[in-house]
């Protein structure tokens, strides 16, 4: 079961100001008055906010598993307009004090524990050596091709970047009404800055292996001058005055953006104002997400490549249901300047594809600290294609592989491990709730969009059912201040635990759909790769939803075949690493070039 409906189903809520904004008599209890040279005391200040009675308490006691005499609910209910006034003023007062999104909060998540630098001491790129495959005869073979060899072509002129852009944007107009993945198309722009890249290249100024290759961006990335709606209806009209900082790289790397793709609204799973987008291998069910959009763009040979963004899962599990790679990197490599903020210490953005070194190539020309992003720190990345595996030692978690939702496919990658000569080595973690960690993100989550949960505008979403944020976010207005901090306590014990995994081990394989590793991971910030293993049979289509009897799934007799991807953790900055075990994998496992059937 997902963690989010987890804590949805079993987890108590806690008690904050909004718990004890209800109605009751107003109380007789006045400040007393200020002595001359007495230090200020608590409950003290001047009383605000609706009056509450000791009924009010007695009914949040239940959802903050606390019991209080009948005197204690009396006291709390006469100081409680002076006590918490302060948090009301915030919102409402005459001194109120707005914020704005990008008002990241003082306490900044730092994986890293205090330690300092970490991952690799240089910079350093080798790519693969090329084939010199020769240019396809089929508009269709060339947009499926990974950019690793769209950028060998592009760079010897054999193809042009304004004849590919054209064919993306043919493939666009021709199949996306089949999935849903585009919400804007950027024709006018691409092929302008296509011209402009063929210019460049004919002109001797090649920028490196993005340019003149045409991608996809969620719509939570800024875009100057064009619509980035966050796939969310308060949002749909909404135009930034300034590119976010991934987008002003990609544009510097030469990459010409053709398409703003789908997410589902406020970034979760994949149900959008425009509906639902699918899986190119099984049209019968969503994409998955909430990079929805990259996931399936770039599964359907739309873009050349896409950025998605993650906070508990988005980009790995788009990418497992729809066969690509998808590379979550470290929190902090990648700036989140210009991106929709769900949660300040968790939210990272990186690169979707069709293959492991098309991801490395992306990562490179988007990693480094960006001055808008308080977390976003100076990184190396040193990635070798052709360096060796064997010297690498690859944990994993005896449990999470031997049951559900391991399948066949992830057993196998971990024995093409042992047949790559890689050193398996089992490794343990306490047996913790790793999923009270999840009151992080609803409590961030709700605070990023608190004017549209006061305002009412959650209303307007699509999807109004228990396990989406409209419910999620009101629902957070009650939780505990004090169960914050001890999950945020909780969670450096988590990272304490994976640093000493990480002093055992190179690299981690695991299930890519394990609720603890996408948890734990996620906290952590640790980096994630997950790539095409294999392919699984699938009876009934898949949902990120919480199940509905009322609308029950489409089931498929004889079953479907659908890609199944594994997951590789590595050490903090170290994605060089999962680049090199990632290559080696998808080389030897053999499955990255089946493309979905109507897509080819």
């Amino acid at each position: 079961m997902n963690t989010r409906r987890q804590f949805l189903i079993r987890a108590p809520l806690g008690l904050t100001a909004a718990a004890a904004c209800a109605e009751g008599s107003a109380s007789a209890w006045q400040p007393p008055p200020s002595t001359p040279g007495a230090p200020p005391t608590f409950g003290t200040g001047t009383a605000s906010g609706p009056a509450v009675s000791p009924a009010t308490f007695g009914e949040a006691e239940k959802l903050m598993q606390v019991r209080l005499t009948a005197r204690e609910r009396q006291q709390a209910a006469d100081t409680w307009r002076t006590s918490l006034a302060p948090c009301l003023e915030r919102r409402t007062g005459p001194r109120k004090a707005s914020l704005g999104p990008t008002d990241s909060p003082a306490m900044l998540w730092n994986p890293l524990l205090g330690d300092g630098e970490a991952g690799p001491a240089r910079d350093r790129f080798v790519r693969s050596k090329t084939d010199g495959a020769p240019l396809p005869s089929s508009d269709d073979a060339i947009a499926m091709a990974p950019v690793t060899q769209l950028s060998r072509w592009i760079e010897s002129r054999t193809l042009s970047s304004e004849r590919l852009t054209n064919i993306y944007l043919r493939r666009i107009e021709r199949l996306d009404g089949k999935i849903r993945s585009v919400i804007t198309l950027t024709k006018d722009h691409a092929l302008a800055r296509s011209k402009k890249a063929d210019a460049e290249i004919a002109s001797g100024q090649y920028l490196g292996a993005l340019h003149g290759i045409p991608y996809g961006v969620k719509d939570l990335l800024d875009t100057k001058g064009i619509l980035t709606t966050y796939g969310a209806e308060p949002f749909r009209n909404r135009v930034p005055s300034s590119d976010s900082a991934v987008v002003r790289r990609l544009d510097e790397a030469g990459a010409v953006l053709v398409a703003k793709l789908s997410l589902g609204a406020l970034a979760l799973n994949d149900i959008w104002f425009g509906g639902q987008t699918m899986n190119p291998w099984l049209l019968e069910e969503g994409a998955s997400g909430s990079s929805a959009g990259p996931g399936a763009a770039t599964a359907a040979g739309l873009v050349g490549f896409s950025i998605g963004s993650e906070t508990g899962g988005s980009i790995v599990s788009p990418a497992m249901r729809c066969g690509v790679t998808g590379l979550r990197p470290t929190f902090g490599r990648v700036p989140r300047t210009g991106a929709m903020t769900l949660c300040w210490s968790l939210d990272k953005l990186g690169p979707m594809t069709r293959t492991v070194e098309d991801a490395m190539l992306v990562l490179q020309a988007i990693t480094g600290a960006d001055a808008g992003d308080a977390s976003s720190v100076p990184s190396r990345l040193d990635f070798d294609a052709t360096a060796p595996i064997s010297d690498l030692k690859v944990g994993y978690i005896a449990q999470w592989m031997r049951e559900s939702p391991a399948t066949d496919v992830d057993r196998k990658a971990m024995e093409t491990v042992r047949k790559l000569r890689m050193d398996l080595h089992e490794v343990t973690l306490p047996n913790w709730p790793y999923g009270s960690l999840m009151a992080i993100l609803f409590a961030e989550g709700a605070a990023a969009f608190e004017e549209l949960t006061l305002s009412g505008q959650l209303d307007s979403l699509k999807m109004q059912v228990k396990d989406a944020w409209p419910n999620l976010f009101r629902q957070a207005r009650f939780l505990s201040a004090v169960d914050f901090v001890q999950a945020d306590r909780l969670r450096r014990m988590v990272a304490m635990e994976m640093a000493r995994i990480f002093r055992e081990v190179d690299v981690l394989i695991v299930p890519s759909l394990r609720d603890e590793q996408l948890t734990i991971t996620n906290f952590t910030g640790h980096p994630s790769l997950t790539l095409r293993a294999g392919f699984v049979s699938v009876s009934e289509a898949r949902s990120d939803w919480a199940p509905d009897p009322a609308n029950p799934l489409p089931k498929f007799d004889p079953p479907r075949r659908a890609p199944h991807g594994i997951t590789l953790i590595g050490r903090l900055f170290e994605e060089g690493v999962l680049g090199r075990v990632g290559v080696a994998l998808e080389k030897e496992l053999g499955v990255a070039e089946e493309r979905p059937s109507g897509f080819e």
